[in-house]
């Protein structure tokens, strides 16, 4: 059994917080998406957009529908994705390191065999999800609703507050194999 300090020593470290990007003077925010740094990209509709292999270093992302894009092989370093719509959206062998999402809609969103690093999820909706083979490090989820997510088992090592284990037992339990009963 592990004492209270041997098991502090085995909780992972939350997430380091991504780096603000460093705007101009008059800065006026972008409607497209493509290779992009120190950029705010604001209530943009990219809904459907095919931009893989992309690059982005210290954007916000605020009020966008990325509804169905694809961003497979992209990188995401020091990126904030705040209140967006990301359900549908293909994140296929994505990197993501020092990443929020924070207050997303990110239903049936893909995100197999992604590597992510320093990542926040936050408040955000990730219902019938894939995140199968994912490599995670030093990821947390907060208030995140996983019904039906695809893949769960790949969420080992990940930081979760009790309340949303007990929220999402049935999510646990299913990805371990255990058999829940009446």
């Amino acid at each position: 059994m592990l004492t209270a300090t041997a098991y502090a020593r085995k909780i992972g470290k939350p997430p380091q917080t991504p780096y603000a990007p460093d705007l101009p003077d008059g800065y006026t925010p972008e409607r497209e998406l493509a290779d992009l740094a120190d950029a705010v990209v604001e209530d943009a509709d990219l809904a459907n957009a095919r931009s893989p292999r992309i690059d982005l270093r210290r954007v916000e992302l605020r009020r966008c529908r990325l509804t169905g894009a694809e961003l497979a092989e992209s990188t995401f370093t020091d990126v904030t994705f705040e209140d967006c719509r990301l359900d549908l959206a293909g994140f296929r062998f994505v990197r993501l390191e020092r990443v929020v999402f924070r207050d997303c809609r990110m239903n049936e969103c893909e995100l197999y065999d992604a590597a992510l690093k320093d990542v926040l999820l936050e408040r955000c909706d990730l219902r019938e999800a894939t995140v199968t083979g994912v490599k995670i490090e030093r990821v947390e989820l907060r208030g995140c609703a996983l019904a039906g997510i695809r893949g769960a088992e790949a969420l080992r090592g990940a930081r979760v507050p009790w309340n949303d284990v007990i929220e999402n037992a049935a999510v646990f339990a299913t990805a371990l194999g255990v058999e829940i009963v009446d």
